[in-house]
């Protein structure tokens, strides 16, 4: 017997549960790592350095690591830790 998809009594699919804490903690300490490191990556090459203009990096906004779900990165901008810059890509919000 096939379910009929258009049965009323049908299971509907559900919102997910929200992250836990632990998962929004470990997804923020990805996105700060992946920020720096492009940030290093980005001031290693040339033109930064003591001999130059001793430019920082202009790096602001990155596209957040994809072994967390997008509902991770939402809820994070949601509670104000991160930004959405648009296109996929996150920033760190400052305080």
């Amino acid at each position: 017997m096939m379910d009929d998809p258009q049965q009323p009594d049908a299971e509907q699919p559900q919102d997910p549960p929200p992250p836990s804490k632990e998962e929004l903690r470990l997804a923020m300490k990805a996105f700060r790592k992946r920020l720096k490191l492009m940030r290093l990556d980005d001031e290693s090459s040339l033109g930064y350095g003591p001999m130059s203009s001793g430019s920082k990096s202009g790096i602001a906004a990155i596209r957040p690591p994809d072994q967390f779900p997008k509902a991770i990165w939402q809820e994070l901008a949601n509670r104000g830790k991160i930004k959405h810059d648009g296109g996929g890509l996150y920033s760190i919000v400052e305080s």
